[in-house]
């Protein structure tokens, strides 16, 4: 491990509240390969902005809040982390050796062969499921979306813990069929504690026009309670523990 390993980072949120268990320090990296439809974050996509820091400098700034995520723990987001497999490896390091939570929110589409050291050293994968139909998830993502699955295989046999999270996006995902595919595959894995249901929303959207990027979703309204409820309930009959964000 070298803790002087310089990352390129989006920005961080000292005080997060929905990434991952308990109060925890949200660190954004700079960088994407995809171009999710929904991505509230468009301003994270280049890989070659973002403010440059070392993984060393980063644990130092972390530290300073380690009375506030005690409960909790630090979340690496994005952007993509594992884009920057040997930056987010270091942070981890790093973090494990101070008994700090690590979490990393993933959509698996860095190969594994790349980033497998730095998933090893995260206690929690929240593994971002864009659509459990391929054709789908790379209609979302621009990219084909094998690595996720098989991320999640790896997970299995290793023993880690996994979230899963699911975006509901009308005329997307917001689907009963596609909801009893996944509950009948996730069920399997002994990984997954737990489905986090994302309801769609826009808040994201004045990015795509500050960047002059045509935002192709915004005539899509936020899904109902009643439907959220719905592909909820669907989840639990195959016996998986489900939240739902509001």
């Amino acid at each position: 491990m070298d803790k002087n390993t310089v990352g390129r980072i989006h920005s961080f949120e000292s005080f997060g509240a929905v990434d991952g268990p308990g109060v925890r320090f949200v660190v954004f990296f700079q960088g994407c390969p995809l171009r999710c439809l929904y991505c509230h974050n468009p301003d994270s996509w280049d890989m070659k902005s973002g403010r440059l820091i070392t993984a060393n400098e980063l644990t130092q700034e972390i530290l300073r809040y380690r009375s506030f995520i005690k409960s909790g723990g630090v979340t690496l987001s994005g952007g993509e982390p594992l884009a920057q497999p040997e930056f987010a490896e270091a942070v981890l390091e790093m973090l494990r050796e101070n008994k700090i939570h690590t979490a990393v929110d993933t959509s698996g589409c860095i190969p594994l062969s790349r980033c497998k050291n730095a998933v090893d050293k995260a206690d929690l994968l929240l593994l971002d499921i864009k659509s459990i139909n391929p054709d789908i998830a790379k209609k979302i993502t621009s990219s084909e979306m094998s690595g996720a699955l098989k991320l999640l295989d790896y997970r299995e046999q290793a023993g880690g813990k996994v979230w899963i999270r699911h975006v509901l996006v009308p005329g997307l995902t917001l689907d009963t069929e596609q909801a009893h595919r996944m509950g009948e595959f996730l069920s399997r894995y002994k990984c997954v504690e737990k489905v986090e249901l994302l309801p769609f929303h826009k808040f994201g959207e004045y990015k795509w026009e500050q960047l002059g990027i045509e935002y192709t979703l915004a005539d899509v309204d936020a899904p109902k309670h009643s439907e959220v409820a719905e592909m909820r309930i669907i989840l639990e009959e195959y016996g998986l523990e489900v939240s739902t964000t509001v």
